[in-house]
């Protein structure tokens, strides 16, 4: 039921037909998660890295490769728990996650140059190697994930 505020001191109830929407498979699932993280980081490294990615700042690189672990496993520990997934599909998961990314990232590094414009062109290489510790995190997290919660 949804509830829409009419006026300050009246408040009606809207009932929705009872139909439920197709449930995604968690591989389509991840698959978008994928690609709406890419879409985004790419967003901002194009529009806002300049004052991020400061690839100068030892301090500041460590903080990004820091920063990406805790922020990526728990993007992937939401789809692991939506779907409840077992320790193969957990992997699966994870793949398919980080997919769409690792394709078009290669045409953004090919073309670095022209795709961030804002960052500097000696700033590839480590915005490459961030990238590949950024997918190797998630799919560490798809590996190892159902290990750790077994400890704990």
């Amino acid at each position: 039921m949804i509830y829409v505020n009419i006026s300050f001191a009246e408040k009606r109830v809207i009932s929705l037909p009872n139909k439920q929407l197709p449930q995604m498979s968690y591989k389509r699932f991840s698959f978008l998660i994928g690609f709406t993280v890419w879409l985004l980081a790419t967003l901002a490294f194009r529009f806002f890295g300049q004052y991020f990615f400061l690839t100068e700042n030892p301090l500041v690189m460590i903080g990004l490769y820091l920063l990406v672990v805790p922020l990526l496993g728990l993007i992937a520990q939401v789809v692991f728990q939506k779907y409840q997934l077992n320790q193969a599909q957990r992997i699966e998961a994870a793949v398919w996650m980080v997919l769409p990314g690792m394709l078009l990232d290669t045409i953004c590094i090919q073309f670095f140059a022209q795709v961030f414009p804002n960052l500097p062109i000696k700033a590839d290489a480590p915005f490459g190697a961030w990238l590949m510790w950024a997918y190797a995190s998630v799919l560490v997290f798809g590996l190892l994930r159902k290990k750790l919660q077994a400890r704990a």
